[in-house]
């Protein structure tokens, strides 16, 4: 199955709420994510039972091994693990992964790996303790991050930090976190800062791109390209010539890599997003939740598929100004 440019449709990535623990400057300022924000209605969003029963209809539409759990904060959604557990029994699925702030991981991790959870993906933007605090807008350290990352490990559990780059909030911390991890036998990977959403007040000049990344990396601690692992994979990676631990680099802004995207998006109400930057989704929720069968639901996906023929990323730099281009929330449907 294949959208109207010829791309597969591989990778699911399931938001299970809009909900954070933390309010990253990036993603939901503090100033707009406040007390007063309006969150999803718990009656519309999908539960856990729906979210498996929607990723086996996804799996028998495209084939999909694997599944991403995002968020929000992930974490935050009550009973985890039993989505994990059912998502794992399911025939075809052969790879699940979660992106999360980790601040909650300590208590988490064994079950979530006895579930069938493979590889987290852990945010953390400086290992300075007041910058993070002022970037994660709750006044939360970094050692509950590093604690996280620990109990992963300790779980048996793939670890990948992501950093995204922002110019004026944390570019000085690209060289101290490649020291921190080079030997710690995770992957780092740093991301150029992406306009998602509305209210995060983006700007190319904010961003740090890969060239200039690379650059201040590679004059202390000498990397060298990688090949890709697969098709369509979205960080560039590179290995420490001293050494066979790796970096990657995700150039959504400066190099976009629309061409070979695979992934879709379901977000924690049901709608199907064919893009990370896209205005809005496709409702599968309220068709589902009429009683449309299996065979239904399944042309409903493969036609919404094949119908796709998002590039925003490749098309960004002629439109970067035109502020009424809106987009749904990184929040609602994850990285």
């Amino acid at each position: 199955m294949k959208d109207k440019l010829g791309r597969p449709l591989r990778d699911l990535r399931i938001s299970v709420t809009d909900r954070c623990n933390f309010r990253c400057r990036y993603c939901m300022p503090p100033e707009i994510f406040d007390k007063d924000f309006k969150f999803m209605p718990k009656t519309e969003i999908l539960t856990l039972e729906e979210l498996a029963y929607m990723t086996k209809l996804f799996v028998k539409a495209a084939g999909i091994e694997k599944v991403r759990i995002t968020g929000g904060e992930p974490l935050m959604r009550q009973n985890l693990v039993h989505l994990i557990s059912m998502i794992k029994e399911i025939e075809g699925i052969n790879d699940i992964a979660m992106t999360t702030n980790g601040s909650l991981l300590p208590s988490q991790a064994k079950s979530l790996k006895k579930a069938g959870l493979e590889r987290v993906t852990i945010s953390l933007d400086s290992l300075n303790d007041e910058k993070f605090k002022y970037i994660n807008g709750r006044n939360i350290g970094v050692q509950s991050v590093l604690d996280g990352i620990n109990s992963a490990l300790k779980a048996d559990l793939q670890v990948k930090i992501n950093m995204v780059v922002k110019r004026g909030m944390n570019e000085e911390d690209i060289l101290p976190m490649a020291r921190f991890f080079k030997d710690k036998g995770v992957i780092l990977r740093y991301i150029e800062y992406m306009d998602v959403g509305n209210t995060n007040g983006w700007k190319l000049d904010h961003v740090v791109s890969k060239k200039e990344i690379f650059s201040i990396i590679n004059k202390e601690l000498p990397i060298e390209p990688v090949d890709p692992n697969y098709l369509g994979e979205v960080a560039d990676r590179y290995k420490y010539k001293d050494n066979d631990n790796e970096i990657g680099i995700i150039s959504s802004v400066t190099d976009a890599f629309c061409s070979t995207c695979s992934r879709a998006r379901l977000s924690a109400d049901g709608n199907l997003v064919t893009c990370l930057f896209a205005s809005k989704g496709h409702n599968l929720r309220d068709f589902l939740r009429a009683g449309a069968s299996d065979e239904e639901m399944i042309t409903k996906i493969k036609e919404i598929w094949t119908n796709r023929e998002d590039k925003y990323s490749e098309e960004r730099l002629s439109h970067t100004d035109k502020k009424e281009i809106k987009k749904i929330e990184m929040s609602h449907i994850g990285g």
